[in-house]
């Protein structure tokens, strides 16, 4: 039961309310059980004509039993949501704090509709500890151990059938159950998680698979996963419900025996007859909440999987997750920023895709990383960033290793343009926010004008992920958030390659301009402009091949003057 321990540790926060919860169903099952108890009693009573006068204490008993049970009920149901409610807040934000730091990690392990189903389906499903797994059973076994001790006043051998009926509903047919469910759920929990991946990716996608007709191949696949889901569902459900009626079933054959065998002990004169009616409502009364021990292998495993799942997702970095720190500057100056033997592996690729990379970037300085496509550039920068972590191989920013420290510490510190922007549904205002919250209307107007987007308004409204946008627009909308903030380096990813020459020559300058004492990374295929750099870094294939001034590789006559000739060439036809 190691994977209950988190979702254990969050629902005894709330331990008032689980106490709580507690009583008011024991009072509640108590109080039903007595006030039928007293009904069969009162039945039996009035069968025999007395005075009214002696039935009062009866029927004053049954009213004040009938409105016990209700409030019981009430406050039952009042404590153990609102313990359920307050454990699922404190999970979920739990969960949040968990896996925002390695968010970059967990995106490249996990599809993002599997993780999407992950912290809302999984978080959902463990609402379902507190009311379907903890406290049922405990409430169910009191209500029969006080019911059972009632009933041994009057005659062992029916609370010994009681007993027996407690045993095989409470504990032999909900494990027995147990273990068949464990299959089962599993198949559910998978299976969603493939549905909501698809279907995530299936929305996204959705322009591109129309342009090659593709549409209703993956139309087809995911209506493929929404049937084994449905299978998978209705085989569960299938399942509850026989497990309902054979709960039923047994409490029925257990009242049959209460009934019987009591008749048979007022035939032999061991038991008054007036008792007969009151045992009987007692073994009904008993067995009603019988009905949450169906459900109780269902949800127990459901909540095993759902926190198995969940840590699943922040356990992928768990070796130095834990032991990270803020990451500061002094005076906000560049860092120094080291590789030293970097290697980067994916399981899904035949090669590194970076490989033994040693590079040593100086405060201040302006690197130029160059190479073909595929060559292993972006994952370079991507490293420097500690947006993904290298597999072999250290990297430092001045002395520290940012394997243990705070990825968010960082990128405070950058100023960073990727080959993919997001866009939020939203204003053109609230977009350059996202780059600093407090720059005024003043400041973002500028900053649109440094790229060349006087045309657009700060109110204007922006579509999810920029759909409203050209792919220049959104290159240079990104850009524009660079220039709302200060920040040590400047981390560029192909940051013109969807602009035109005249268009990238005036915002080349503006960066110029307000990076001139920050360290500048920029990775390109274009070969222009690498005059200004202090440093090229050439790579090939995931390795450095060549690096130094333009100068000197230019006079080398290597893979970068081969690059440059090539270009030329191009330029030439």
């Amino acid at each position: 039961m190691q994977e209950l321990k988190l979702i254990m540790k969050m629902t005894l926060k709330e331990r008032k309310d689980v106490l709580l919860s507690i009583l008011f169903g024991f009072l509640a099952g108590v109080t039903a059980v007595a006030l039928f108890a007293s009904s069969g009693y009162l039945i039996s009573k009035a069968a025999l004509t007395p005075p009214i006068y002696t039935l009062m204490i009866i029927v004053a008993m049954v009213k004040m039993l009938g409105i016990s049970s209700a409030l019981s009920r009430y406050g039952e149901r009042y404590f153990s949501h609102r313990g359920t409610f307050s454990m699922l807040r404190n999970l979920r934000v739990y969960v949040y704090e968990k896996i925002e730091p390695l968010s970059t990690t967990i995106l490249q392990k996990y599809r993002s509709g599997d993780i999407l189903a992950r912290i809302v389906g999984d978080v959902e499903s463990l609402q379902h500890f507190f009311l379907r797994v903890f406290y049922p059973p405990i409430v169910l076994m009191t209500v029969f151990i006080a019911t059972i001790t009632f009933t041994m006043v009057f005659s062992i051998p029916i609370a010994m059938v009681i007993l027996i009926g407690m045993i095989i509903v409470v504990i032999i047919v909900p494990g027995l159950f147990y273990l068949y469910q464990r299959r089962i759920a599993s198949n559910v929990r998978s299976y969603r998680g493939q549905l909501s991946s698809e279907v995530t990716e299936y929305l996204y996608g959705f322009t591109d698979l129309k342009i090659y007709g593709q549409a209703e191949s993956k139309k087809d696949n995911i209506l493929d996963k929404v049937n084994l889901y449905e299978q998978a569902n209705q085989q569960a459900n299938n399942q509850q419900a026989f497990r309902e009626s054979l709960l039923t079933f047994v409490s029925f054959i257990v009242s049959v025996a209460v009934l019987g065998l009591a008749g048979y002990f007022v035939s032999i004169g061991n038991l008054e007859g007036i008792l007969l009616a009151m045992l009987f409502m007692i073994s009904l009364t008993v067995f009603e909440d019988t009905s949450n021990m169906a459900l109780f292998p269902a949800y127990l495993e459901e909540t095993k999987q759902s926190a198995n799942r969940l840590e699943e997702v922040w356990n992928v970095n768990e070796e130095t997750s834990e032991r990270k720190k803020p990451f500061e500057l002094e005076s906000n100056l560049a860092p120094i920023i080291t590789l030293e033997n970097v290697t980067k592996r994916y399981p899904s690729t035949p090669r590194p895709v970076a490989q033994n990379i040693s590079l040593h970037f100086e405060a201040g300085s302006k690197i130029a990383i160059v190479g073909a496509s595929g060559s292993g550039k972006s994952t370079v920068l991507q490293l420097i960033l500690g947006m993904i972590q290298p597999t072999d191989g250290l990297i430092r920013w001045n002395k520290d290793s940012i394997a243990y420290l705070e990825e968010e510490t960082l990128w405070k510190h950058a100023n960073v343009s990727l080959q993919s922007n997001h866009f939020f549904y939203g204003t053109i205002r609230e977009n350059l926010h996202l780059a600093n919250s407090e720059a005024t209307d003043d400041e973002l107007r500028e900053a649109l004008d440094n790229v060349n987007l006087h045309q657009i308004r700060l109110d204007d409204l922006l579509q999810e992920q920029g759909s409203n946008l050209s792919g220049g627009e959104k290159q240079r909308l990104a850009l524009a958030r660079l220039f709302i903030r200060s920040a040590a380096i400047w981390a560029l990813d192909e940051p013109t390659s969807s602009l035109d020459a005249v268009t990238e020559k005036h915002i080349w300058d503006k960066i110029d301009q307000y990076s001139e004492k920050s360290t500048v990374i920029v990775v390109t295929h274009r070969l222009t402009r690498l005059q200004k750099m202090d440093e090229i870094i050439v790579m090939d294939h995931g390795k450095v091949v060549e690096k130094g001034t333009y100068h000197n590789l230019m006079q080398h006559n290597g893979y970068f003057k081969r690059m440059k000739d090539l270009e030329n060439e191009k330029l030439n036809l």
